[in-house]
């Protein structure tokens, strides 16, 4: 029952289900990508993996002041790539409703790291 301006979806596979919600819920559609594959002025955060850090990226003119936001991803394990998104988002003054997930690995706690944030998914391990 909210209103959603942006989907931001997280490579790769969160494109696959980012977009067509986009078009189904008739809002713009947001990629965020690992660093270097968008072709204009980009925000990025930094994050930690267990083997080093990475970095996601959107461009500087995707989200506009107070759009709400949605952050789509296929799979939630720590949580770090879906926060830095997040971190992106807030950096453009986005307003984040809530993430969506088609597979959270509850065992590894990374809705935590969300919060406060709602988090939703459709299957739970």
């Amino acid at each position: 029952d909210e209103k959603i301006d942006v989907i931001v979806g997280i490579e790769s596979r969160g494109f696959i289900f980012a977009a067509p919600l986009a078009l189904k819920l008739s809002c713009r559609f947001v990629l965020a990508r690992k660093p270097g594959k968008l072709p204009s002025e980009t925000v990025a955060e930094e994050y930690e993996l267990e083997y080093g850090t990475d970095a996601i990226e959107i461009h500087t003119d995707a989200i506009s002041k107070g759009d709400r936001i949605l952050i789509v991803d296929d799979l939630l394990a720590t949580g770090g790539t879906a926060k830095a998104t997040g971190s992106v988002v807030n950096k453009l003054d986005g307003e984040i409703v809530s993430y969506a997930f088609l597979i959270i690995l509850t065992f590894l706690k990374g809705d935590e790291l969300l919060k406060p944030v709602p988090v939703f998914s459709i299957i739970e391990y």
